[in-house]
Parts: structure tokens; C-alpha cells; sequence
């Protein structure tokens, strides 16, 4: 399709325009240089796999430097920043001649253009590289742009990341030897303009993620290399292959050697299947004792497809994992949570004892497979409550645990209107409107509400496989975050859960540690840590939080992050913050936990107190150190 579109002659002359110096070239390459490496990437036909595209298109913007003095082409550079740059529109014509050259096809009677051939450099050997992953909406725009014709992709990637107009991006196609430049602009249209999403690290060759390359296909590559001839003795002794005593292994097996257990753990039959009631007798109740639910659980085929691809990820595959989470195979059998058809997805949920891992793939049979990773290691009833089966159209479905009999979709920033009962289908939930999803101004948060018997929970999605537990309460002895206190507690801080979105985040609580007495006499204003920790333990995130009555939202004082405040070990925090009276005084405002006796400020505010608050006139702007001391004699410093 793609050689009917660009044309198979040399591209036609550009109008001579001003001479460009191998200088200047060089200067616009590297100043431009992210820029036109995603230019090429979204250009290059998406067959060639993540992984080479991303190679490719660096490769191929760095050969676009011209060897001597070359006459630029008189065409538009930049709508917006770069207008009348010769030298950029010189290496961004040629990135883009050589990106179409690469999408035509092999010919038997003529020579392959370099830019046909697999780029020498750069490489990274052992390894295959590709950008992160985005939401759904860059996962579905790139899914369109893999359907277009090389001219086309250029069409689109020049409105969206050039800014060019159609007049312009006729020229540039023209230019780089596009023969219908009018019908890839035509074709181009057949996809939105969501051009904002091209600024996305789906689509940045810049910022990768690194994954080993087919570990069995090197290891088959490796064994035919040492049968080929008398090289054999010798990468025997480099490799320290069984039975050469003198290696430097030993009697150790080759690299990558197969063994029972890891060749088990890619067997569908031998997959760990937990009876349906099996948590009613179990001394555990995590995710260990989860039956194995779904319509497709008898789906050999797609339960195969799914354990290669854990233990194998294709570059074609987009893997994802929480922060402290391995990615590795399974080291044996895993256990089968759920099988089954998710909206426009075929989802397999496996669980190996310290992970959750999630395989999708799309119901239609195209490309486009994904492989999530968490961690949930030492997970109890409360954190095993639900495991994400799917995000779409701004909405969320889960699979609930077995103990769950009713489940809820509930608004933290409205504790009054109650919960909205969600139906539950063999443990999937009805969607629901996900927080992690939305963009723009945070006016509701909905969470998902589970009853266990007399014990109701919430979690929140934070973008990641399982939710968040939220609770409410002194640390070290919290409770849910599903009572009227605690939810009146939350209300303000709802959007401060944003901040912790894909941070690994095991459960968040919110602490209302203090109030404190305005000084114009307005009312008092609340004192609430929030401290959200993690599955790996480090990580820990902590917000001092500050709410005046009648504000919708609170601030947030001070934030720090892996301290022992507002937890368990240290149920003690101090915080301060500047307010503005209405008046038009301004004040310093501190307060501690209610064990602090005493509280000082030095630096910018001067000022002490005795007790648990402290509130000292003070100028806009001015910067105060904190320092308490507690009932035991401790001292305490300011939270940052």
C-alpha cells in the first residue's frame, strides 16, 4: 500500500532555497533532536515492531546531518517557534524521505536503500527498547495510525507535531517524494485530531523502557553457533559447559538452560485452579484462596498465549509493572484467578504468590497485546478485595474477591449522597467512572465500595492492577474509610489522591491530627495527614493538609517522602502553614500531633508556644523552621 503512495523515482527538486552549512545542519539536529526522532517514529511502518522502530528512528535522524554545504528547501519549517529555520527544514525533510523510503517494500532486481536495512547503530546488545506505555486513548490512536499509509502517518504527524497546514504538508510530502500528497491528507483525516496525544510517551522514542530480548531464541542461536565447527572446544571453555570440569562454572548447566519448573509454569494444564469455597476454610484469606472465574477459563489457546507472553514478551507486547515489581516469568505453575471477555478484551488474571500479573488481548485478533504486573505480597483480606479487569471509555470494571457479597460506586467528595449499588456478575462489577482516566479540574472522585459480611470497605483506582485501601484514623489503628466521620474526614482531600497515581500505592490514610482556631475569629480549620504506603515498603508518601471552613478543597501545608511520619512507627507529624486573614493580615499557623507540648518557630517567623498550636503574625512570603517537643521529651520537626 505504502509503495503505491511514495514514489519509487529519486523525490523531486525542492525550489532552491538558502545554503545550509553542515554547521548549522548539526545545530538544528541536536537542539530539534527529540522532535524529529518521534517525527520519524510515527512515520515508520508500525510492522517493524516498537522495539526497531525506535532504534530506526534514531538511527535514521542521525545519518539526516548532509555531508557538505546543501540548498535548503523552500518549504515551511515551524508553524510555531522554529518559521524560517533553513537548517531545520533541511535534516526534517530528509528524516522524513528516508522514514517513507524505509515502508517500501524489497525489490528482487535492485539494491535495498539503507534506510530498508536493520540500523547497525545504535544497538544495545541484549536488550530491546521501546517507549512507555500510555492510557487508552494514546493505546487506541496508535492502534489507528498503524492502519494508515506511510504518507498518511506523515500527513498526521506533520499537523500534530509541526503544526503545519494542509497547504504546507502538501508541500513537505511533495518535497520527501510522496507522489499523492492530496491523498494522504484525505486518508489522514479519517482519524481524529487528537494531536495533543502525540506529545504522549507512547509516541517519545526519547524516554524508553528496557526489556531483554527473546531469551529462548538466543539461547537456540547460541547452540547452533557452537555446533558450527571447531570453535565448539573453544566457547565450550568460555561458557563452562556440563562436564568440562575446568570451566569456570563448573558442572553448572549452560545459560538459559530449560528445567522442570520453569518449562511447567508455561503448561495451561498444570495451572493452579482454587475451589470455588475454598476460602471459606482457609486459615488465609488472600489471593491464594481465589477461585478461577470467567467465561473462558477452558480457553487452552489463550491461556498458553498468556504464559508465554509472561515469561517471553514480544516486542510487539506493552508491559507495564508498579514501581519494586520484577517482570520475570513464573518461577513455576501460577494460579488462575480469571479467564474471560472484558468489553472489547480477552483478559487472563494469573497470581504467582507475590504478584498479580494481567494478560489482554484484543477481542478482534489484532496486534496489540499488554502485560501488567503488581506486586501484592503479603496482601490480607482487606488489600485482596479486588483486582482491575479492564479500563474503558473513562470507566472501570473488577473482579471482585469471593467474600465480597455487595459492591458500590461511591463519591468521596459527596459523603452525603451515599452509595450507588453496583451489579455483580460472577464477581465482575458493573462500570464504574475511574478517577485515574480523567483529565481536567477534580470535581468528584468515585471509589469502589465492597461488602464482607458487617465490614464495608473502599478502595480507589489509582491507574494501577489493584486498587487502593483508603482508611481513616489514629496510625497504627485505623478503620474504614466507610464511616460518616471518616468520610466527612476525606471529603476535602479526595483530589489529593491524584498525586499518587501508579506510586505502587498499598493503601492511603487519612489522619485529622488537630484544629485549630482561626485568628479573625472565622471559624477553625482542620489539620488532616494523609500517608499513603506502598507494597515494597520505601516509597512512602505523606501530606500535611490544611482546610479552612467553607473551602471545597484543602491544601497541602508540607509533603515529604520516606519518612516515618503520621505512620504507625512515628503517629506523630508538625506542620505549618501561611494564611491570609480576610483582613489582609497574614499569620503563621502551625500545629502538631496532640502529644506536642510545645512548638517554636525561628528564620523568617520568630515565635513560640506552649501546647499543640501555634499561630504568630507573620509577612507574605516569609519562611519559618519548625521545631516541636513531645509529652516523652522527644523533639519534632516540621514536616517539608
Amino acid at each position: 500500500m505504502q509503495s503505491q503512495d511514495v514514489a519509487q523515482r529519486p523525490a523531486p527538486p525542492s525550489p532552491a532555497g538558502p545554503v545550509v552549512d553542515v554547521e548549522q545542519a548539526e545545530a538544528a539536529l541536536v537542539e530539534h533532536y527529540p522532535r524529529l526522532v518521534r517525527l520519524a517514529y510515527l512515520v515508520l511502518p508500525p510492522g517493524l515492531g516498537r522495539s526497531r522502530r525506535v532504534v530506526t528512528a534514531h538511527a535514521l535522524t542521525q545519518r539526516a546531518l548532509p555531508r557538505n554545504r546543501t540548498p535548503a528547501p523552500v518549504i515551511p519549517a515551524q508553524s510555531t517557534g522554529r518559521h524560517g529555520d533553513p537548517g531545520y527544514a533541511l535534516v526534517r525533510l530528509q528524516v522524513l524521505r528516508t522514514a517513507l523510503e524505509a515502508g517500501l517494500p524489497l525489490k528482487r532486481k535492485a539494491w535495498p536503500k539503507r534506510s530498508q536495512l536493520p540500523p547497525v547503530l545504535p544497538q544495545v546488545w541484549g536488550l530491546k527498547l521501546f517507549p512507555r506505555s500510555g492510557g487508552a486513548d494514546e493505546l487506541a490512536l496508535d492502534q489507528r495510525l498503524s492502519t494508515l499509509s506511510g504518507p498518511a502517518r506523515a500527513a498526521y504527524a506533520l499537523r500534530g507535531i509541526e503544526r503545519l497546514a494542509d497547504d504546507d504538508v502538501r508541500e513537505v510530502l511533495t518535497a520527501a517524494g510522496v507522489a499523492d500528497a492530496d491523498g494522504a491528507l484525505l486518508e489522514a483525516d479519517g482519524i481524529p485530531a487528537q494531536y495533543g496525544l502525540l506529545d504522549s510517551p507512547e509516541f517519545d522514542p526519547c524516554s524508553l523502557q528496557a526489556r531483554p530480548t527473546d531469551l529462548m531464541r538466543r539461547r537456540q542461536h547460541l547452540k547452533a553457533a557452537l555446533a558450527a565447527g571447531a570453535a565448539l572446544l573453544v566457547c565450550g571453555a568460555l561458557l563452562g559447559l556440563p562436564g568440562e570440569g575446568w570451566g569456570p562454572d563448573g558442572a553448572a548447566a549452560p545459560p538459559y538452560a530449560r528445567n522442570p519448573s520453569a518449562q511447567a509454569a508455561l503448561d495451561p494444564a498444570k495451572l493452579t485452579r482454587v475451589p470455588a469455597t475454598a476460602w471459606r476454610g482457609s486459615a488465609r484469606t488472600d489471593f491464594s484462596v481465589w477461585p478461577a472465574r470467567g467465561d473462558l477459563t477452558g480457553d487452552t489457546a489463550l491461556l498458553r498465549r498468556a504464559l508465554a507472553v509472561w515469561a517471553r514478551p514480544g516486542e510487539t507486547v506493552q508491559v507495564s509493572a508498579t514501581p519494586g515489581t520484577p517482570s520475570g516469568g513464573p518461577a513455576g505453575p501460577p494460579q488462575l484467578l480469571y479467564a474471560g471477555t472484558v468489553d472489547a478484551a480477552r483478559v487472563v488474571i494469573l497470581y504467582d504468590g507475590l504478584r498479580i500479573a494481567r494478560y489482554a488481548e484484543p477481542k478482534d485478533g489484532t496486534q496489540g497485546a499488554a502485560l501488567d504486573f503488581a506486586r501484592v505480597d503479603g496482601a490480607g483480606r482487606a488489600e485482596a478485595g479486588a483486582v482491575v479487569l479492564g479500563r474503558a471509555d473513562g470507566n472501570v470494571r473488577y473482579l471482585t474477591a469471593p467474600w465480597v457479597a455487595k459492591a458500590g460506586e461511591r463519591d468521596l467528595m459527596k459523603p452525603g449522597s451515599g452509595a450507588m449499588d453496583l451489579t455483580l456478575t460472577d464477581g465482575v462489577t458493573a462500570p464504574l467512572a475511574s478517577p485515574a482516566l480523567r483529565s481536567g479540574p477534580c470535581t468528584s472522585w468515585n471509589v469502589l465500595q465492597v461488602t464482607d459480611g458487617t465490614r464495608t470497605r473502599l478502595l480507589t483506582d489509582l491507574g494501577e492492577l489493584v486498587p487502593a485501601r483508603l482508611t481513616a484514623g489514629r496510625p497504627g489503628s485505623p478503620g474504614e474509610a466507610s464511616g460518616a466521620e471518616a468520610l466527612r474526614v476525606w471529603q476535602p482531600f479526595a483530589c489529593s489522591l491524584g498525586t499518587l497515581r501508579s506510586a505502587g500505592v498499598r493503601n492511603v490514610n487519612a489522619w485529622a491530627f488537630n484544629e485549630q482556631p482561626l485568628p479573625d475569629a472565622s471559624g477553625s480549620a482542620a489539620w488532616v495527614c494523609t500517608r499513603a504506603d506502598t507494597w515494597r515498603g520505601g516509597g512512602a508518601r505523606v501530606l500535611a493538609q490544611f482546610h479552612t471552613p467553607g473551602g471545597r478543597y484543602g491544601a497541602v501545608a508540607a509533603k515529604a517522602e520516606n519518612v516515618a511520619a503520621c505512620g504507625a512507627r512515628d503517629p506523630h507529624v508538625l506542620a505549618g502553614v501561611l494564611w491570609k486573614a480576610e483582613a489582609g493580615d497574614w499569620y503563621l499557623l502551625a500545629a502538631g500531633s496532640r502529644e506536642t507540648t510545645s512548638i517554636r518557630a525561628t528564620g523568617g517567623v520568630d515565635g513560640s508556644a506552649q501546647g499543640s498550636l501555634l499561630t504568630v503574625p507573620a509577612e507574605q512570603g516569609a519562611r519559618a523552621e519548625l521545631k516541636g517537643t513531645l509529652e516523652d521529651g522527644r523533639s519534632v520537626g516540621g514536616l517539608r
